[in-house]
């Protein structure tokens, strides 16, 4: 079938929106149409090749955080059939590796294919444009697009009451900003947290650290619409940096430190992270979530800190969550009117505005915009 979607021909340069054929879904995998996708950060990072090695290369379809409806399946799915509505995991989870089996499905052994951006079940690609094969950049998923084709394993079957529009953020964004404090940093009630960067990562972890009761949530971010969009969602202080958090320790903690600080910054330093490690008091842990270059190499701190104080420095992926339990239950939340998802919706724009949501997001302008491909209000109907 043809349909279209935004490709990166060459890395740092924009987006192409145009029209793609799409092969039709092999064994174990699944058509879906898209109504809606985030714009996550990492993205940026494909064009900037700041992920090379780690994602698809290039000519790609960008897009990893994505939500629509099931038009068909291949042989031996059984998870979801036509008519479904899904939201995409961007790490897909076979269920049956070690990490699934052990309840860490963030960190399914089918995601060291997806570096690939090819079809985790042969390695093959679905999509072409130009003559070309085409790669997926993130999580072999291809969401800036309006129909794409992926394994089963990385669609997560939701009511159908959810707005689509909403329920794509729960691909990436939010679960990783929530399960980065709940799940990673431990949060619980009287814990103070600290978190550098407020974009869609580090605005859902705001939700998270007040879900779970946190005593003090301080956001860290020069942007001063993010500042006060921080405050709005339940923050209880807002830094234009890190040395001015650090300055105001007495303040904010008592001049115990933070218990929790979790890194969601746009892109991560060494020198950066270091310096956020210092904002943690003893037996606090620094969840690194955001993503790194990935020809960085060291970290700029103190370790003998990390012996007298105990912190701890924690990886964080997918927000270590398990997609298939924690999106529906937060979509749950949402319906209940108990997780705020319009609030980190700041613009929508059609698959053709790509790379003016992404100067917006450049410019500071947006927590998070979200491509929108048809309208979305029969699609919540039942």
């Amino acid at each position: 079938m043809k349909t279209k979607a935004a490709i990166l021909w060459e890395e740092n340069t924009p987006w192409s929106v145009e029209e793609i054929e799409l092969d039709p879904p092999k064994a174990g995998e699944v058509l879906v149409e898209l109504v809606a996708s985030g714009m996550c950060h990492s993205d940026e990072h494909v064009v900037t090749g700041d992920l090379r090695g780690f994602v698809g290369p290039v000519p790609t379809i960008g897009g990893h955080e994505g939500a629509g409806v099931v038009l068909e399946v291949g042989d031996g799915v059984r998870s979801v059939a036509p008519g479904d509505h899904v939201v995409f995991g961007f790490i897909p989870a076979c269920g049956t590796c070690p990490s699934c089996a052990t309840g860490h499905s963030n960190l399914c052994d089918l995601g060291g294919l997806t570096a690939t951006g090819m079809q985790v079940s042969d390695l093959t690609t679905r999509h072409h444009a130009q003559g070309r094969d085409l790669s997926l950049a993130i999580g072999s998923l291809g969401t800036f697009a309006h129909h794409t084709v992926v394994n089963e394993a990385s669609c997560i079957k939701i009511e159908r009451s959810h707005r689509l529009d909403r329920a794509c953020l729960l691909g990436c964004g939010v679960v990783t900003g929530w399960g980065s404090v709940v799940n990673a940093g431990q949060v619980g009630p009287d814990d103070h947290v600290a978190i550098v960067g407020i974009g869609g990562i580090g605005a859902s972890a705001v939700l998270g650290a007040r879900a779970a009761g946190a005593r003090v949530i301080a956001t860290i971010d020069p942007v001063e619409l993010k500042r006060e969009k921080a405050l709005q969602l339940g923050a209880t202080h807002a830094y234009a940096s890190i040395a001015e958090a650090r300055a105001d320790l007495a303040g904010s903690t008592w001049n115990r430190g933070f218990d929790v600080v979790v890194m969601a910054m746009s892109v991560g330093s060494g020198s950066a992270l270091g310096e956020a490690s210092e904002l943690g008091g003893k037996r606090a842990r620094i969840v690194v979530t955001n993503m790194h270059p990935a020809a960085e190499t060291s970290i700029d701190l103190s370790p003998i800190m990390l012996t007298v104080f105990e912190r701890q420095i924690v990886g964080s992926l997918f927000g270590s969550s398990n997609p298939r339990y924690e999106i529906p239950m937060l979509l749950e939340l949402y319906s209940q009117g108990r997780l705020d998802l319009d609030a980190l919706v700041t613009r929508t724009y059609p698959l053709e505005g790509i790379n003016d949501g992404y100067d917006d997001m450049r410019a500071g302008r947006n927590i998070r915009g979200v491509l929108v491909y048809r309208d979305v209000a029969d699609d919540s109907a039942g």
